[in-house]
């Protein structure tokens, strides 16, 4: 059967193969957000910062790292309510499957020491995490819980979602520090390539439009996406 085509001559995906595709890419997407957050950590040159927070929280209590992120996702997530924002299915996913590939990845990869081996698995998180946020959010099943309560904040107060963002951000990498949380040169890193990636990736893995005429899903940055789940 041959595949159908728009008027442009650009591939199109029937509305069941196209829903298929879109599962696959939020739950590999979210999978592989959870592993490269776990090579950051095994890295120890410096997290992500909401990495920063789950990590220090880690030291604090003796819960796994993966456990606290669901954790901290799930009081996120309680959040929403007072901002009104309306959770999808990714949303919900992001909290359980990001923690829970975290836990797994730290536990099947061997600890490292030496810098030659930490700096190549730092790199690697980070297009890794470029990988999955272009997956995730090209996927269109919702935000993020911290990204969904950034513009939320944005949404509530008024202030410019750069402003919610950095505020929100600095004052998690803070909070994680004072923790134990490892911030390094990985975090300023991981900060000025994160967009960049994504932004790369969100092209490639953007959804082709349904054959029968259903609109666009993510051809390219979903609205109001901040590159994060």
């Amino acid at each position: 059967m041959r595949q159908a085509t728009t008027t442009t001559g650009g591939p199109t995906l029937s509305t069941q193969s196209r829903l298929g595709r879109r599962l696959l890419q939020l739950y590999v997407g979210l999978a592989l957000y959870g592993a490269s957050s776990a090579l950051l950590v095994e890295a120890g040159l410096g997290l992500e910062p909401w990495g920063v927070l789950h990590q220090g929280l880690a030291e604090l209590t003796g819960l796994s790292i993966g456990v606290v992120s669901i954790v901290v996702g799930a009081v996120v997530l309680l959040l929403w309510i007072p901002l009104r924002q309306r959770p999808g299915l990714g949303t919900v996913s992001n909290v359980f499957v990001v923690g829970i590939a975290m836990d797994a990845t730290l536990a099947a990869v061997p600890g490292v020491h030496a810098l030659a081996v930490r700096i190549p698995l730092l790199l690697a998180g980070i297009v890794l995490n470029g990988v999955a946020t272009g997956l995730y959010i090209a996927a269109s099943f919702g935000p993020g819980p911290r990204d969904g309560l950034m513009t939320g904040l944005h949404r509530r107060t008024g202030r410019s979602l750069r402003l919610m963002r950095t505020a929100v951000e600095v004052a998690v990498v803070v909070t994680g520090f004072v923790f134990g949380g490892t911030v390094g040169a990985g975090t300023v890193l991981y900060a000025v390539s994160i967009g960049p990636l994504a932004q790369v990736f969100l092209r490639v893995f953007a959804v082709p439009p349904a054959s029968d005429g259903s609109t666009v899903v993510a051809t390219g940055q979903p609205r109001g996406a901040i590159l994060r789940p």
